[in-house]
Parts: structure tokens; C-alpha cells; sequence
């Protein structure tokens, strides 16, 4: 970590940092001693919120970290969160309150991924902002999403540095210019979309279930309710070397098995339910028929059993329990538990009770994960902890039974099966759609016009080897389409043509030019440049008659439907003269551009079966639904842009002769470029 901060390398793990402003010279004691309080004070201030919570794998911590090269020191914190990707967005939030509670601080926090809070806005960011350039950038300050921006031109904003910017400068921007660094709000609005229901979401996201388990594993997830996620990722995580202890428990004994409720976090929860287990036939764990009432909780017992002797057999058989006293020996712990007190942490409860005996072993716990984290070496394993507490802490089984009669009631898991109606309403829910009326499939009008606005959208679009855009709301502006750039593109491609290659060129141009939406609106600023243009436009014409000609021999033209196809049968009938006239000439009929994409679209979505596919990919992206293909008999239905019914596409996967392949999209959006081109022109069929 020298002048950028390094990105996280650990996978599934999250890394935040505090830092102090304004950044001044300080003396190293004193500033390390600021930096302490402010850690106590923190984590004080947020232990209501942070106790209770289930982590994954750690849970929310800050230590002391001295400074190193440029990067000043400062608070920092790392927490791995494994599979459950809330943990993660619920320090986002943590650590976007730590801003807004303390002012002076300024934090930044990435993963594994780089600047994953850009990802969660990516439809939203500047064109200029992009992996390469992104470093310590990217800041919450009074609780708000700050981007330090980049100067168009260098030197142009003096405070602005051309280069991606050091911890310190970036630190210096922000203590002097907050207002012009706060983030727009359309990113904004999608970082907070993201963790918006907190702390009030930390409970939604729990799960209450029944387990029948041994009499030790319910004191101990009395006195740490959070250990039942260590017992879940053993289990989860298992080996064939592991499962070696199973064979024949010896701590948690199944004759002393007892019903009791067990609070999960649904991540947890749903890792234990998926996964199929059959005990091994030494260890004593006999189940129930799977029709039994209580199966389920037999289920969930055995497995979190297993998980809980994984634990234990990796502890040595006689570790030294002298690291249990290290916490309440520390300096810090008077301090803390007078801070908690001020902050109603005990809500009343009478010292010495039960109810309050359960906080402060809680507050202890918290205590030493989070705020005195000891070093590894120093630090207990959750099979050492487990240990302890069955060695230390007292329990009745006759009591614990007892207990059984007065249990909560479990939580519904219908959650974890998801139809595609709510998986379709959490994808919009996620790309910040509102959610609309539903609508009955008999009610839905579709209107195909939008396939064909909807391509027209997206060429109009830029492409280049980072990508294509989409079109962000089909409905929301008409399509544009700058011909000039379009046809300067394709002179590049093309080249010029032999008898012109010596005359006009096109004007030397940077392919820049069109890497965003305001590049697309330069209109020619020289006159010679309309001369050019009317050259490149000559050029196409005659390579598209060199392509008829090579192709008229050829039966492709007779898969396209051409307008002559769409006029009505009467028209046809009173023209005819008309028509053979005309087929003694070299005109032909124009191909219907619009009918022939979307019968091919739609082909292609029909083939996809109900699978995810090209077609519906791409049209989903844009925007545009189209129906279940639930009838498999030929119907008529009216094309919007004709008076005449016609006869559909196949809709039957077997019935389809071809269906949009790749390269057939590419000749469709060439069609679609050429027909924007040339709006008065005669397209002729092939």
C-alpha cells in the first residue's frame, strides 16, 4: 500500500477505512491516541445494531492502522463475508452512519472486486470513469457518496489532479471541496436503493426454526447465539476427514437431545436445508421418516450436531483456556462497558438479572471480536470457545426440556421457493424499476412495434471493443441518428472504391468520437466534409449492387418478405399490369425491413423453448416483453405497421426452419443501418 490504496485480494471479504480530516502533520502517539478513542467511540455508539447481528463468517471490527508511505494512519477494518452478500451491504451501511454521526471522518471501502459500490451504480457513472482510472476516488463523507472527479483537460481545475489522486490528496479535496465532489444523484439514489431498509432489515433477514438437538449445543447458543454460524460452515464446508469424528460423537452425545428454537440468518439457514446428509449408522443419530411431523427439525438438528463436533475434534485436547481472561484484563473494557451504559444498551434491565447477565455476555463477546481483536495467535477458534463455555457455563437438561413447551413458532420457509413471477420482481426491484400493476396474461396487449423501435434504438447506439450500449428507456425520448458519423464509420471500414481511391478522403477522425451520447449530436463543421459524405454514400450504394448482383441468382431473397408480400390481394390484383411491366426491368421489390426482423426474433424466441436465449436476452435488456409461447397452432394477428392480417411466424420449436443466429442478427441490424441511411432509397431483395 504505497501511493494507491490496494485493492482487496482476499475473496469474499470487504475492507474499510477511516481517516481523519483535515490530514495534518500530527505527532504519531497522540494521532494513534485519537484514532483509539474514535474506535471506541464508534463502536460504542453502534453496538445496539452490531451485538445482535448473525455474521457469516466475522463480524464488523476497526483496530488501529499505522500509517505507511503516503496512505496516513488511520481506522481500518476487514470482514469476511463468504456466501452471504448482506454482510456486506450491511457495513456499507454501517459505514456510510459512521460518516454522517462523525463529520471529520472521511471512508472508503472495496472488496475483492475493486470499487464494488461503481458496479452497484454502473448504468449510472460518467463515460470517464472507469476501472483504470477509479482509485481513491470513491468516498463517503457526511454520509453522502462522494466521487472525486477528473479534469477534461490536465490543469484545467486546479485542484483537480490529472492522474488518479493519492490518499492524501484525495483527503484534501475532500476536507475543501465537499459540494462539488458529492456524487450525482442518480448514483447516489442506486448505492442507497441497495441498503435501504437498514438497520430495520437486519431482522427481515432472520429465520426461526426447530432443532432437535443435544443438551450442550443449546446452552452454548444460549450464552453465543452467533456460534450456530461457525456449526453451519463446518457442516457446510465438510471434508471426508472431518466427517471421521462423526462416526462417534464424543461431546455432544445424541441420547441427550432436546427440542429448541434456533434463530438462523436465511443464508444459513438455506445452506443446511439444501444440502442432502445421511448420518453415518456409529454416531447415533437415527431419523424419523421423512412423513414424520418433526422430520424437519430432526433434519436440522442432526446436520447442525455434525457441524458442532467438526468444531470440537480440531481443538487440541488440551489447549490452554488462559486467553479467556484476555479481554476483561484489557484497559478498554471499563471504559466500554461505561459507554454502553450511557447509551441504554441495558434498557433498564436490573443488574445481576437474567436478561441482563445475557446482554453483557454478549457486550463481552462483541467486545473481543470486534473492538480489543486479539492477534491470531492469541485469538480463540470457535471449537476452543465452544469448549469453554461447556466447561464454564452450567446446564440443566431436565430444565432445558422443560423449556420445550413454551418454544416460539417457527418461521415460514416458503422464501426459498422463488416462481419466476418474484424472480422477475426482485430483478426490477434490483435495477430500480417501479413496480407495476399486475397485469392478467388475458389483459397484456403486446405491441410489436416495440421490437422493431427497440432495435432501431439500440444500433443507434454506440459499439466499440468495450461493448455495446442499450437503449436506458425506450419510451422516454425518439431515436436519434447521426447518418454522418455512421457513414464516416463505415468509410473507415469499407475503404474507398477503386475509381475514387486517388479523390476524395474522408478527414482524418478519432474513433473517440463516438464513446458517448454527446459525440453523437457534432454536426460537419467544414464544407468539403458534405462532398465526402455524398462520396461514401455513392460507395455503399455500389457495393450493395455488387452484393444483388452476386446474390440474384441465388434463392435467399425468396426468405424475406418484401412489400410487394404486404400489399393487399385486391391492390395486387388491379396493379398487375403494372407489376409485369415492371419485372422486365432491373427494379425490384424493397424488402420489408421491420416485418422481416421481428418474424426472425420472434422465431428465434419461440425456439428458445422458455430458456434464456439471444432474442429474449437482448429485448428483455431493451426493455421489451413479449408473451409465453403457450399457442402452438398458426393464428392471424395484425402487424402494427399493417392494415393487412398475416399469417405469423412458426411458433413450434419443431415447425421453425431457421431461427436468429448471430451472424443472421448482425445482417438484420446491417439492414436496420442501411435503411436509416437511406430512407428514400429502394432496398432491393436478394
Amino acid at each position: 500500500m504505497e501511493e494507491n490504496m490496494k485493492l482487496a485480494t482476499v475473496e469474499d471479504t470487504v475492507e474499510y477505512h477511516l481517516f481523519l480530516i483535515p490530514d495534518e502533520p500530527r505527532d504519531p502517539e497522540k494521532h494513534k491516541e485519537i484514532l483509539q478513542k474514535y474506535i471506541e467511540r464508534i463502536m460504542t455508539q453502534f453496538a445496539p445494531m452490531l451485538v445482535p447481528y448473525i455474521w457469516q463468517n466475522q463480524p464488523f471490527n476497526l483496530k488501529y492502522k499505522p500509517g505507511k508511505g503516503d496512505v496516513p494512519a488511520h481506522m481500518f477494518g476487514m470482514t469476511k463475508f463468504g456466501d452471504n452478500i448482506e454482510d456486506e451491504w450491511f457495513i456499507v451501511y454501517v459505514v456510510k452512519q459512521i460518516t454522517k454521526e462523525f463529520p471529520e471522518l472521511v471512508a472508503r471501502i472495496e472488496d475483492n472486486d475493486g470499487e464494488f459500490l461503481l458496479i452497484e451504480a454502473a448504468d449510472f457513472l460518467p463515460k470517464w470513469l472507469d476501472p483504470d482510472n477509479s482509485a481513491n476516488r470513491v468516498f463517503f463523507h457526511h454520509g453522502e457518496l462522494c466521487i472525486i472527479p477528473a479534469p477534461r483537460k490536465p490543469g484545467a481545475v486546479s485542484w483537480l489532479p490529472s492522474t488518479p489522486p493519492t490518499i492524501p490528496q484525495a483527503l484534501n479535496i475532500i476536507s475543501t471541496h465537499p459540494e462539488e465532489i458529492l456524487a450525482s444523484e442518480s448514483i447516489r439514489a442506486a448505492v442507497n436503493r441497495r441498503i435501504r431498509g437498514y438497520p430495520e432489515k437486519t431482522q427481515a433477514s432472520l429465520h426461526r426454526a426447530r432443532c432437535f438437538l443435544p443438551a450442550g449445543i443449546v446452552a452454548v447458543l444460549k450464552q453465543r447465539p452467533r456460534l450456530v454460524a461457525a456449526g453451519v460452515q463446518a457442516f457446510y464446508l465438510r471434508d471426508p476427514t472431518d466427517l471421521q469424528a462423526c462416526r462417534v460423537f464424543k461431546t455432544f452425545l445424541p441420547e441427550t437431545r432436546i427440542m429448541t428454537s434456533v434463530t438462523f440468518t436465511k443464508c444459513l439457514y438455506a445452506q443446511l436445508v439444501q444440502q442432502r446428509f445421511v448420518p453415518d449408522r456409529r454416531s447415533g443419530y437415527k431419523m424419523p421418516p421423512p412423513s414424520h411431523p418433526q422430520y424437519r427439525a430432526h433434519e436440522l438438528g442432526m446436520k447442525l450436531a455434525h457441524g458442532f463436533e467438526i468444531l470440537c475434534s480440531e481443538c487440541s485436547p488440551h489447549f490452554s483456556d488462559s486467553r479467556k481472561s484476555f479481554m476483561t484484563t484489557s484497559p478498554l473494557w471499563a471504559g466500554f462497558l461505561e459507554s454502553l451504559k450511557k447509551n441504554d444498551y441495558f434498557k433498564g434491565l436490573i443488574e445481576g438479572s437474567a436478561q441482563y447477565q445475557a446482554r453483557l455476555e454478549m457486550a463481552k463477546n462483541y467486545f473481543q471480536l470486534s473492538v480489543n481483536r486479539p492477534e491470531s495467535s492469541l485469538a480463540m477458534s470457535p471449537g476452543e470457545e465452544i469448549l469453554t463455555l461447556l466447561q464454564t457455563v452450567p446446564f440443566d437438561i431436565e430444565e432445558l426440556k422443560k423449556e420445550e413447551a413454551n418454544l416460539p413458532p417457527e418461521d415460514d420457509d416458503q422464501w426459498l421457493d422463488l416462481s419466476p413471477d418474484q424472480l422477475d420482481q426482485l430483478l426490477q426491484e434490483a435495477a430500480g424499476k417501479t413496480e407495476a400493476e399486475p397485469i392478467s396474461k388475458e389483459e397484456q396487449n403486446y405491441d410489436l412495434s416495440q421490437v422493431s423501435e427497440s432495435m432501431k434504438a439500440f444500433i443507434s447506439k454506440v459499439s466499440t471493443h468495450k461493448g455495446a450500449e442499450l437503449p436506458r428507456e425506450t419510451s422516454e425520448a425518439p431515436i436519434t441518428f447521426d447518418a454522418d458519423s455512421f457513414l464516416n464509420y463505415f468509410d473507415k471500414i469499407l475503404g474507398p472504391s477503386p475509381h475514387e481511391s486517388d479523390s476524395d478522403d474522408l478527414a482524418e477522425e478519432d474513433f473517440e468520437c463516438l464513446d458517448s451520447d454527446d459525440d453523437l449530436d457534432l454536426k460537419t463543421q467544414e464544407t468539403g466534409e458534405e462532398a465526402s459524405v455524398k462520396g461514401t454514400l455513392n460507395n455503399l450504394k455500389s457495393y450493395m449492387a455488387q452484393m444483388d448482383q452476386e446474390l440474384a441468382h441465388t434463392s435467399i431473397g425468396k426468405s424475406f418478405t418484401t412489400q410487394k408480400q404486404m400489399e393487399p390481394l385486391s391492390q395486387t390484383t388491379n396493379n398487375s399490369d403494372e407489376e409485369d411491366s415492371g419485372a422486365g426491368g432491373s427494379v425490384m421489390t424493397p424488402v420489408d425491413i421491420d416485418l422481416n426482423l421481428v418474424s426472425n426474433i420472434l422465431e428465434s424466441y419461440s425456439s428458445q423453448a422458455g430458456l434464456a436465449g439471444p432474442a429474449s436476452n437482448l429485448l428483455q435488456s431493451m426493455g421489451v416483453q413479449l408473451p409465453d409461447n403457450t399457442d402452438h397452432r398458426p393464428t392471424t394477428f395484425r402487424y402494427p405497421w399493417s392494415s393487412k392480417k398475416q399469417s405469423p411466424p412458426p411458433t413450434h420449436c419443431q415447425e421453425i426452419k431457421f431461427s436468429v443466429t448471430a451472424p443472421l442478427l448482425a445482417s438484420l441490424i446491417f439492414l436496420f443501418q442501411i435503411n436509416t441511411l437511406i430512407q428514400k432509397q429502394t432496398v432491393t431483395p436478394w
